[in-house]
């Protein structure tokens, strides 16, 4: 594993020890960032349930601003913290462990807003479709916002979650990427005013 593009490009990444995580292959990792980027201007990301850490730090390398990385498994963090140490991030990086729903309560006492989120939970959890939901809640997605789900092949989302719709779908294998596209309720209800005046 290694960061594809930009400015850590071709930095090797540390795997977690152990059968608990299953990394993102460079491969989809690849696709993922031609489908949403490849290249940004900013914005902050997050990475939940971010194992070895291997999208935020892309997503950092390709020129999002700051990144926060949650997981609740200690050893995950500690990789996390050594590949954005070994990527020159870890000034731009907040990493902490915490199960999703609890660091999600946090960010938003915070005021934190997020222009990417990449959720990429084990596969025996379904609950990313609920993840979004609470994050319109709480509003941590800014207008605009791209989340990218990597799940398993064989499941599918919904095409629309709350001010969330699916623009695409891809499949390597057994695994599945949905890539979803937030327009906050306020400004979707303008357009519909515009549209019909």
């Amino acid at each position: 594993m290694r960061v594809i593009a930009g400015t850590a490009k071709g930095t090797p990444l540390r795997a977690v020890p152990g059968m608990n995580t299953r990394p993102t292959t460079d491969k989809v990792k690849e696709a993922i960032f031609s489908m949403i980027g490849p290249y940004f201007d900013g914005g902050a990301a997050l990475d939940l349930f971010a194992g070895t850490g291997g999208l935020g730090i892309e997503a950092l390398s390709r020129g999002a601003d700051r990144a926060v990385f949650i997981d609740a498994d200690r050893q995950a963090v500690a990789v996390i913290r050594r590949n954005a140490e070994a990527a020159r991030m870890a000034e731009r990086s907040e990493i902490y462990c915490n199960t999703a729903e609890r660091a999600l309560r946090i960010l938003a006492k915070r005021g934190a807003v997020f222009r990417y989120v990449f959720l990429d939970p084990p596969y025996r959890m379904k609950s990313a479709g609920e993840l979004m939901a609470e994050m319109e809640e709480r509003g941590l997605l800014e207008d605009g916002a791209i989340v990218v789900v990597e799940h398993e092949a064989d499941h599918r989302y919904p095409e629309t979650v709350g001010g969330l719709t699916l623009r695409k779908r891809a499949t390597y294998g057994e695994t599945a990427v949905s890539i979803y596209h937030y327009t906050r309720a306020a400004d979707a209800a303008e357009e519909e005013s515009d549209e019909g005046s």
